[in-house]
């Protein structure tokens, strides 16, 4: 959705414009595209590490092109995973270990592609599993362990989106900045006569208008988006969480899915019927 939310800034910012009168060709200024922009981007590159400016540059693709987890893709979460629990539970921790140790080439994973796409679920689930059956640990151990993975991840992720964040802040002042260079510029002009003034005016305020625009109609909501993208991410994570420390708890397969399940939010949440009849489905595949 985000490219549609850009073609209504874009179409009604200047379709008004130039319902008003204007003439769309005062705005492209390429000078101060290169102020503002370069600015913006060099000003990014000296406030963050690199590692944080890749995640910046991906998780902001991600939030234009991106969607949240679906219901569909909560169900194929808690289907598989009840498949997974059956089998550690009938065969025992052998028969899951192999499914775990190489889960692209499992054919159980292989039976749910939307998480078998997503490597940090996967190396959640799998790497946590691991650990629960080569070593003793109790149900509060992998809810601290969990905890504290989620907890990296989305510091991690938050950085990125304080970077974006950032930039945005910054650019209204640096469309001050292509204004004030721009008026600089025409004060060498004063002899040219008022059209020459006049439209080296009107362009040096086109770069405190893109700023603006920049700020409040693009990069702003798209700080906003990667935020509500790392909770999306970090909900998916609690809802493998819940179910492996109900597992580690001793809990049936059904039950730790119940738990799962009741940690998804309401538009999401499969009810419990929806669920009942997704599990005996993948119950029968364990089979």
């Amino acid at each position: 959705m985000g490219f549609v939310g850009a073609l209504v800034v874009i179409v009604c910012v200047f379709g008004g414009f130039a319902m008003h009168g204007g003439h769309l060709g005062v705005v492209w200024q390429p000078t101060e595209y290169i102020i503002i922009g370069g600015a913006a981007l060099g000003g990014m590159i000296i406030a963050n590490p690199t590692s944080t400016l890749k995640m910046a540059f991906s998780h902001g693709m991600k939030a234009w092109m991106g969607k949240h987890p679906s219901k569909a893709e909560y169900i194929e979460l808690l289907q598989l995973m009840f498949q997974l629990f059956q089998i550690f539970r009938k065969d025992g921790p052998q028969a899951v270990e192999r499914h775990i140790e190489e889960p692209e080439k499992s054919e159980i994973f292989k039976n749910y592609q939307s998480f078998l796409k997503n490597h940090h679920a996967v190396d959640f689930l799998c790497d946590t599993m691991k650990i629960t059956l080569s070593a003793d640990l109790s149900q509060y151990d992998v809810d601290d362990l969990l905890s504290g993975d989620i907890k990296a991840a989305h510091t991690e992720e938050h950085g990125a989106q304080h970077a974006v964040q950032q930039v945005a802040e910054a650019l209204p002042g640096l469309g001050i900045v292509a204004a004030v260079l721009g008026v600089v510029h025409t004060m060498g002009l004063l002899d040219q006569g008022t059209e020459v003034i006049g439209r080296s005016i009107g362009a040096a305020l086109v770069g405190t208008f893109l700023g603006v625009l920049a700020c409040y109609g693009f990069i702003g909501p798209t700080a906003t988006k990667m935020g509500h993208d790392i909770e999306a991410e970090g909900r998916y994570m609690e809802v493998i969480k819940a179910a492996l420390i109900a597992l580690q708890r001793g809990s049936p397969p059904l039950v730790c899915v119940e738990f799962a399940r009741r940690t998804i939010l309401p538009h999401d949440r499969p009810s419990f019927k929806e669920l009942d009849e997704k599990v005996k489905t993948a119950g029968k595949k364990a089979a």
